[in-house]
């Protein structure tokens, strides 16, 4: 069966985050508040909408998390995000990305993001690495609908706006497990994880396709279909 369309998750997949600046983001916006957690605090919720991550690690650590202290933690998270994305000199894609965009479009397969962020820290990223001209079809962000990662929302979006009715036609893409259970709640053809210590709980699930990087892709694609594990090419 042939994929149609790929999900791509944005920080960690095709965006670099090397200094692990998201989640240095929540701790600094959550320690403002008196909350204090570390980077490893993150990682579990990783790849969720941020303000529920941020409401979910207020509770866990004690914390009131009314809609206000969400918002107000969130707004600063934001505030750091975008100026880390328009000025930081380590912004920059996971080496390949642009390349794999180019071909996947070459050969007729829509490349799409979903991703944990708002729009305009979303869109501040797609500029800053100049994939709106022409490199990637459409995005989708955590704030542009009702359920954020793990639910498929995200991605029935996608497909609503493609034209396309039979999940089993699209694969996703991530490096999280909200990103992971996100592509297998959706019913996606084809379900890839950066092998990382976030996804490394769902590599031996048998409907996970384990990638060293996202440049990988097109090889596991392949193989992907080889007997046993479905046609994907």
């Amino acid at each position: 069966m042939n994929i149609q369309m790929i999900v791509f998750d944005m920080a960690g997949t095709t965006l670099c985050d090397a200094d692990n600046a998201v989640a240095g983001a929540v701790v600094q916006a959550l320690r403002q508040i008196g909350c204090e957690i570390t980077p490893d605090d993150v990682d579990p919720v990783m790849g969720m909408p941020k303000p529920l991550a941020i409401r979910v690690l207020l509770e866990q650590n004690g914390h009131d998390a009314t809609d206000d202290t969400v918002a107000r933690v969130h707004a600063a998270f934001q505030q750091r995000m975008i100026e880390h994305y328009r000025t930081s000199p380590t912004v920059r894609e996971i080496p390949g990305t642009t390349e794999l965009f180019r071909e996947l479009r070459r050969l007729g397969i829509r490349v799409t993001l979903d991703t944990g962020f708002d729009r305009p820290i979303a869109d501040a990223i797609i500029h800053r690495l100049g994939w709106h001209s022409g490199l990637i079809d459409d995005s989708v962000t955590s704030d542009e609908v009702a359920h954020g990662r793990p639910d498929p929302e995200m991605i029935r979006v996608l497909m609503e706006r493609a034209g396309i009715e039979d999940p089993s036609l699209v694969g996703k893409v991530g490096d999280s497990i909200s990103d992971i259970e996100q592509g297998i709640n959706a019913g996606c053809g084809f379900v890839g994880a950066i092998v990382g210590p976030r996804t490394r709980s769902m590599l031996m699930d048998p409907r996970v396709h384990p990638l060293e990087r996202v440049s990988d892709l097109l090889r596991v694609l392949a193989m992907a279909g080889s007997p046993g594990r479905g046609g994907v090419l």
